[in-house]
């Protein structure tokens, strides 16, 4: 591939760089491949979408760079920033004052996920500082992948709904600890207590540009139509304004918007829909995202060492998801079968998991390397094989509206002049 683009490069010079042509073809192809895996298989878009990236990544498709920098990184942090406001705008901390049980299964199926793959990852003899990082990476449930498989399958229910809670707060577990972690990973062997201050630090600076905007939100609702798309570009300015601000005062971009959409919630309540505010522009975003992390990822190392690692990594994750969220069940309100679909349903990874590798990566340039050789191919499986378990999970809990089947209509039947019935 790199070779067809330098043959490209030497006779079209767009006015806008080559990169822009290369991502805004391969964008298409994402858009038609996502159409094509839903319309034949059923199956969610995402699929498509990652697919695309992966076989560009595979093929050598070099537009993006690594560790993520730049407006590469900007996007990225931008798409997951939209989609944990929406995420974290549908979490009513009052839940959990009627249902607590609910919480528990999140910080009890996060903290095992957490010590499972830790001490697995030391028992192969990954170094202490990676298995710690991975660890952290583990925890996260892609809320995007979950977000686009119940838009996708229409689902609605109460499996649906515990699993964008809990992937929503283990993504605000991560975020918070991980940020705080990739601080100190120039510190090897820092006590836990060294944690503490960090992990304040970029909760506290998170929590105040997520409230800024949560208020900012709240103001602008009180004069405005929450339909009029003058909303919806103003909601998308102020998600690319904190994104852009939350790091660079050292907190992060993603956490603050999830915190921006769980503060809008309380100060209003009455619904409204983020995705279908932001319309086009947030699925072009969504889609650019998965594409993104899919190139990235299909670039790691994949030798015989490192599958194994990352086989071993998925394998106990998933166990530890599962017992995590069935030990937790009993008082919680649901069977044990939707526990069971529950826990299948936290398996996807996806960008924040990536963003999390970036941030380690840059942190630690002895530990980052090989962070990234066995986190890279395990989110790329797990946003592609994640994204199916959890649609399979949906659908067998009874949840999805629409049944799976490929989405192509048949050709109707029409009569000739004599009656005669022609076409299929």
């Amino acid at each position: 591939m790199n070779e067809i683009m330098a043959i490209w490069a030497e006779w079209l010079k767009p006015s806008a760089g080559l990169p822009t042509v290369q991502w805004s073809i391969l964008l298409a192809m994402a858009a038609i491949a996502g159409h094509l895996i839903q319309r034949y298989t059923g199956l969610p878009k995402v699929v498509g979408y990652s697919a695309v990236g992966a076989v560009a990544g595979l093929a050598g498709f070099s537009g993006a760079a690594w560790p993520l920098q730049g407006i590469s990184l900007f996007l990225l942090e931008l798409g997951v920033a939209v989609v944990l406001f929406e995420a974290g705008g549908r979490i009513p901390l009052r839940w959990f004052r009627h249902n607590p049980m609910v919480l528990v299964q999140s910080v009890l199926e996060s903290g095992l996920t957490y010590l499972a793959v830790y001490g697995v990852l030391v028992w192969l003899e990954v170094p202490r500082g990676v298995a710690e990082a991975l660890g952290i990476v583990a925890i996260v449930a892609s809320p995007a992948v979950l977000s686009r498989v119940v838009l996708d399958t229409r689902a609605s229910g109460p499996v649906t709904e515990r699993a964008m809670v809990l992937a929503t707060l283990g993504t605000l577990y991560a975020l918070t600890w991980g940020s705080a972690k990739a601080g100190l990973m120039f510190r090897p062997n820092h006590p836990l207590t060294d944690t503490v201050y960090p992990v304040a630090v970029v909760l506290g600076l998170s929590f105040v540009v997520g409230a800024v905007l949560a208020l900012a939100l709240r103001s602008a609702l009180r004069v405005m139509n929450p339909t009029s798309e003058n909303t919806s570009m103003l909601l998308l300015a102020l998600i690319a304004a904190g994104t852009a601000l939350a790091a660079h005062f050292g907190g992060s971009a993603p956490l603050a918007a999830l915190l921006g959409g769980m503060l809008l919630k309380q100060l209003n309540p009455r619904p409204w829909t983020v995705p279908r505010q932001l319309g086009t522009a947030a699925s072009i975003l969504t889609m650019l995202m998965f594409v993104l992390v899919s190139v990235v990822a299909a670039r790691a190392d994949w030798s015989a060492p490192v599958v194994t690692l990352m086989l071993a990594l998925v394998g106990v994750r998933a166990l530890a998801k599962i017992t995590g969220v069935a030990l937790a069940n009993p008082g919680s309100g649901a069977s044990w079968r939707q526990a069971l679909w529950l826990g299948c349903a936290m398996a996807p990874m996806s960008s924040v998991a990536l963003l999390l590798v970036s941030q380690f990566v840059v942190s630690s340039p002895a530990n980052g390397p090989m962070i990234a050789r066995i986190a890279l191919p395990a989110i790329l499986l797990m946003e592609v094989l994640g994204a199916f378990i959890t649609t399979l999970a949906l659908y067998r809990a009874g949840e999805s509206s629409k049944p799976w089947q490929s989405q192509v209509a048949p050709i109707p039947e029409s009569r000739d002049s004599n009656g005669d019935r022609y076409g299929a």
